[in-house]
């Protein structure tokens, strides 16, 4: 009877032994279902979505409907040095009033750590904000700058340190007659502008101690194209690129501008210059255009341009249509 007995716990051993195994390894199984089946709590680890790049501006088709003489753009990348745009980049046109940022920016590197008089660092924050040319005129005398014609096939001294600390390859004299020392007539093409975006963001062009400063000023330039905004020796100068780049763009951080406009009478001529500068990118835009397009029109161009190239989300080309005669 014992011996039953035995054998029977001995079974029931065994038994009760193989559920409580078979219990444990359900549990496990359950617990390592990766499918959701079973009742599985657990599950596979998904790597988080890589957000997309910061929208910038990158090299691209451009294509504007442009009526007149000259139009011609560059684009350099800050971040590999390199330099894209339209074929015609290494072109000249004269600077007008966007060569000042490069002018302010001589005077006050020459100082070196020396904080300037009040006087001229008023008349170095005019120039570019309200882009002045009485101020201009004396932050160039005051650089080594003259209005006497340098020897013939050269440059003046402020233009020479432009062509040197910047690496400048296409810029020269202007060819107005009995007006080749203005810096206005300087000669430069939409490649080497984005140069001297580039040489006054990263400090060589006006040094440790002011580029900081100089970036503010043109991040702060102000007015419009309205003829209100527009004087004989000065003017509004907030348009252009500025006004091409998307929120997405702007909200990043400041956008340094200094552009050029000049109605000339011997050629009949709009000459507008549009230069665009940030931590990423080097933008000019350099146009020649009927009188009678007015201001605005040369304006919309680079705006247009810029919209085209802005990336991830590139703007569509913008017509750009004539503008009807009007006085400024």
């Amino acid at each position: 009877m014992r011996s039953r007995v035995a054998l029977v716990l001995a079974v029931t051993t065994v038994l009760l032994s193989g559920v409580l195994l078979g219990s444990a390894a359900y549990a496990r199984l359950a617990s390592d279902d990766s499918s959701g089946f079973g009742g599985g709590a657990s599950s596979v680890a998904t790597a988080a979505p890589t957000p997309p790049p910061a929208p910038t501006l990158a090299a691209g088709p451009v294509s504007v409907d442009f009526q007149g003489d000259f139009f011609s753009w560059a684009l350099l990348d800050r971040r590999t040095g390199k330099i894209s745009g339209s074929p015609n980049m290494a072109a000249t046109s004269s600077t007008e009033s966007m060569i000042k940022a490069w002018i302010v920016s001589d005077y006050l590197r020459q100082l070196g750590k020396k904080e300037p008089p009040a006087e001229m660092k008023e008349l170095a924050r005019i120039a570019i904000v309200d882009s002045s040319d009485g101020a201009t005129d004396k932050l160039y005398f005051a650089a080594g700058g003259s209005y006497r014609s340098p020897p013939k096939g050269s440059v003046g001294p402020v233009i020479q340190r432009a062509i040197k600390i910047c690496g400048l390859t296409d810029t020269k004299r202007g060819t107005v007659p009995k007006r080749e020392g203005w810096w206005s007539y300087t000669q430069m093409s939409p490649r080497d502008a984005v140069r001297v975006g580039d040489c006054i963001a990263d400090g060589k062009a006006a040094g440790p101690k002011w580029t900081k400063w100089v970036l503010d000023q043109m991040s702060n330039v102000t007015g419009t194209t309205a003829a209100t905004d527009q004087r004989p020796t000065s003017g509004g100068g907030r348009w252009g690129i500025i006004d091409g780049l998307p929120k997405s763009i702007t909200e990043q951080g400041p956008v340094s501008i200094k552009n050029g406009w000049t109605r000339i009478s011997y050629d009949g001529s709009w000459h507008v210059n549009c230069l665009a500068v940030t931590g990423k990118w080097s933008l000019a835009v350099m146009l020649r255009y009927p009188v009678k397009s007015g201001l605005d029109y040369g304006a919309k161009v680079c705006a247009s341009v810029a919209t085209q190239l802005v990336t991830p989300q590139p703007g569509a080309a913008l017509k750009v249509p004539q503008q009807p005669v009007g006085k400024l």
